[in-house]
């Protein structure tokens, strides 16, 4: 990892480029290599937790998967709950579902029934902002259930997708951002 001269962590040192994954021509960027690194991990982490400690946030809710490792931390820090969203056929209780286009198809996610309150304050967190398909998904989950959403924040996002535009109406905060593949 390269700390700058400033002592100011640059977030793409310690994140990983994985060329053609997972398809050819296709830039992954790699938040493992982050999480592993106490250092960087918790500066994302403080980095969230000061931006939002001052909030009445009831919920984090974290996207599956990778928003589960920021959420999951968030939420302790912060002192409040932490529900998921997730895949269909994951969570065991009643549920209900927002579906979503994809670049090559659809896809679906879930939250419990109960998983917000009405009127509950939410963070929705997750790793990455791409298309914006999951988000906005996420988003509409929260809403349904009565939940408001404060902010939607990412750790990384691919701007050159166009994933902001269908966020418009949400506040974002993405702390890395990449302006090309």
């Amino acid at each position: 990892m390269k700390i700058k001269t400033s002592n100011k962590l640059d977030l793409k040192d310690v994140i990983r480029n994985v060329p053609d994954f997972p398809l050819k021509g296709i830039m992954f960027r790699d938040i493992t290599t982050l999480v592993k690194d106490q250092k960087a991990f918790k500066h994302v982490i403080d980095v969230f937790y000061n931006r939002y400690k001052n909030k009445k946030i009831d919920q984090v809710v974290g996207i599956e998967s990778r928003g589960f490792i920021f959420g999951g931390a968030l939420a302790h820090r912060l002192k409040c709950g932490f529900a998921p969203a997730r895949k269909p056929g994951k969570l065991p209780a009643d549920t209900i579902e927002e579906s979503y286009d994809l670049e090559y198809g659809k896809a679906t996610l879930q939250m419990h029934t109960d998983a917000i309150k009405k009127g509950e304050m939410v963070i929705i967190i997750d790793d990455l902002l791409a298309t914006g398909g999951t988000l906005t998904a996420t988003a509409k989950l929260i809403e349904r259930l009565g939940g408001k959403v404060i902010e939607i924040a990412v750790v990384i996002e691919l701007t050159f997708l166009n994933g902001r535009e269908k966020l418009k109406g949400y506040k974002l905060h993405s702390l890395v951002e990449y302006h090309s593949d």
